[in-house]
């Protein structure tokens, strides 16, 4: 739907409902994308921040660069091909401003990629409110707080039996 239709729309459904009351004047407004202006300081300062997900810790320190990401002292490709960790990045609008290097240990492959979006975005919640507020909203501060379940004992596993013997 066009601009012009949609008004013409509510004019016609004020029109229909009551015909003695005052007729509401519908204005266009054009809503711009908003540009976050930042101060200076922002891209001279370093961030650090911890990320954690199942067993895994990624310990983030965020310089200002050219967006290159280093995980244990090797490039993000090597370390974990096919692995994403422009999301904050991209809902902050900061893509390739800052370079990350990343410290990360336990769990497994998964875990730590996750670890490292959630210190990353952490890292980035500290620039400003707005930064925080939009990372807030697309989840990324949340903690994941999923963990393995433990083993009971007199069980196979967490939530499995042994097999069942009638006689």
């Amino acid at each position: 739907m066009t601009k012009k239709t949609v008004k013409e729309e509510l004019e016609t459904k004020v029109n229909e409902t009551n015909d003695e009351s005052p007729v509401i004047e519908i204005t266009e407004e054009i809503v711009e994308e908003i540009v976050i202006e930042r101060d200076d300081r922002v891209f001279t300062a370093t961030y650090t921040a911890t990320g954690r997900r199942k067993q895994a810790v990624a310990r983030i320190i965020l310089t200002p660069g050219n967006g290159k990401i280093t995980i244990n002292k090797r490039p993000a490709e090597v370390y974990s091909p096919g692995a994403s960790f422009d999301k904050p990045f991209v809902v902050t609008n900061l893509a390739g401003k800052f370079d990350v290097k990343a410290n990360v240990n336990g769990g497994g492959m998964v875990g730590q990629v996750g670890a490292i979006c959630h210190g990353i975005s952490r890292a980035l919640s500290l620039i400003d409110d707005n930064a925080r507020k939009h990372l807030k909203a697309a989840g990324l501060l949340t903690r994941d707080a999923r963990v393995k379940e433990r083993k009971k004992y007199g069980q196979r596993g967490a939530r499995a039996r042994f097999q069942f013997s009638k006689r």
